[in-house]
């Protein structure tokens, strides 16, 4: 198979070792047989992929060299993880950075984890040039179609960065698809069995808290809802936290997000096969978490609505706080406010989107997420 042998040899070069090429060898033949077969990719928008596969396994393989190098580094434990979940545009990235801005608390931030060799030191974090060349990075790339991104989702080396670029080294991750449209692999990476997915993701999290380490993590991304008995397989002790948003606004934004992402990469985008596409992968997502929450009623999850988080910022953390048993101090106070002074909903400019715009209407978005809205509807 012409995918296999291309993910091999892309393995080999990037100095995977068989214990990590293993893992990651499946995942990575499904995005390139995903990326051969989808027509509607530019040679520009191919070449990207293809350059964002080779940085994943360049990435892996930087952590697994240094794992192998500096041994204590699995040692390090990871205790009581904060898990923040949920649809996409309901407020996830905003409580991440929130309470990010405490600093008691360790979330990854955007330079480290594209750059994370070595590992970085408390000692030189605040001014390690990594920071700097990503900014560099952002400021170079994120111009013309590309700015709006900045309108709709923050990009910066201390910003907060998503497990989705973290589980995309393992190929493991939705991330590909989300950039490329390669929707044979969204199939692939919806039915596997992600275990490698999280032990990958783990072996993140000590290797960047090895040097640098905070009393906790607190951590999101929208995709752990597939996939949550992994998820609990590597961290039995996580505090699940869950915001939620009308699905109708939700659906409106992340394809106005996706369509800007996708642009660069695709010779055309069909706004209303976008729509359908978005409309039925998220909700995909929350069949599974919900079965997951009913199956383990047990597991409590902190409900929160996103009308509640932007009404009342420090609020809403305090309670994510008293949830997972964290201190909430003067300090964490303090900095949860200064962030949200210092970072306004239009500090790039208006997000803007209409729900007609990619062929959806309010009934049919309702329509298929009705249990979605049936569990949650105190919460929306």
């Amino acid at each position: 198979m012409t995918e296999l042998v291309a993910a091999d040899d892309m393995m080999a070069e990037a100095g995977l070792s068989e214990e990590f090429a293993s893992g990651t060898r499946a995942g990575l033949t499904a995005a390139l047989a995903a990326l051969a077969a989808e027509a509607g990719l530019s040679d520009e928008g191919r070449a990207r992929a293809m350059a964002q596969f080779q940085d994943n396994l360049a990435r892996l393989s930087a952590i697994a060299a240094d794992r192998a190098r500096y041994p204590d580094i699995a040692k390090v434990e990871i205790d009581r993880p904060v898990f923040i979940l949920g649809l996409p545009r309901c407020g996830t990235s905003i409580l991440h950075a929130l309470i990010g801005a405490d600093p008691q608390v360790r979330t990854p931030l955007q330079w480290e984890v594209a750059a994370p060799s070595p590992p970085p030191e408390a000692a030189t974090f605040d001014s390690d040039p990594r920071a700097d060349g990503f900014d560099a990075y952002v400021a170079a790339n994120f111009t013309g179609a590309w700015a709006d991104v900045l309108k709709a989702h923050p990009i910066g080396a201390r910003v907060p960065q998503e497990c989705g670029m973290i589980l995309e080294t393992a190929f493991q991750g939705i991330n590909p698809t989300m950039l490329f449209s390669l929707p044979s692999y969204y199939e692939w990476y919806r039915d596997a069995d992600t275990r490698f997915g999280y032990r990958v993701h783990k072996m993140w999290l000590q290797h960047l808290a090895w040097k640098n380490p905070r009393k906790r993590w607190v951590l999101k991304v929208q995709e752990h809802a597939y996939h949550l008995p992994e998820l609990m397989a590597a961290y039995p002790d996580a505090v699940l936290v869950q915001p939620h948003r009308d699905p109708v606004t939700v659906m409106a934004s992340i394809s106005r997000l996706i369509e800007v992402i996708r642009c660069v990469s695709v010779t055309k985008i069909d706004r209303a096969e976008l729509g359908q596409e978005l409309l039925h992968l998220w909700h995909d997502g929350q069949v599974r978490s919900m079965a997951w929450r009913k199956a383990n009623p047990h597991m409590k999850v902190l409900d929160l609505g996103f009308r509640d988080i932007v009404a009342d910022p420090v609020a809403a953390v305090r309670g994510v706080y008293a949830h997972a048993d964290m201190d909430f101090t003067a300090e964490t106070q303090a900095a949860v406010a200064g962030w949200w002074a210092a970072n306004p909903a239009d500090k790039h400019g208006q997000h803007k989107y209409e729900l007609a715009d990619y062929g959806l209407t309010r009934e049919q978005v309702e329509s298929v997420y009705a249990d979605y809205i049936k569990a949650y509807g105190d919460f929306l």
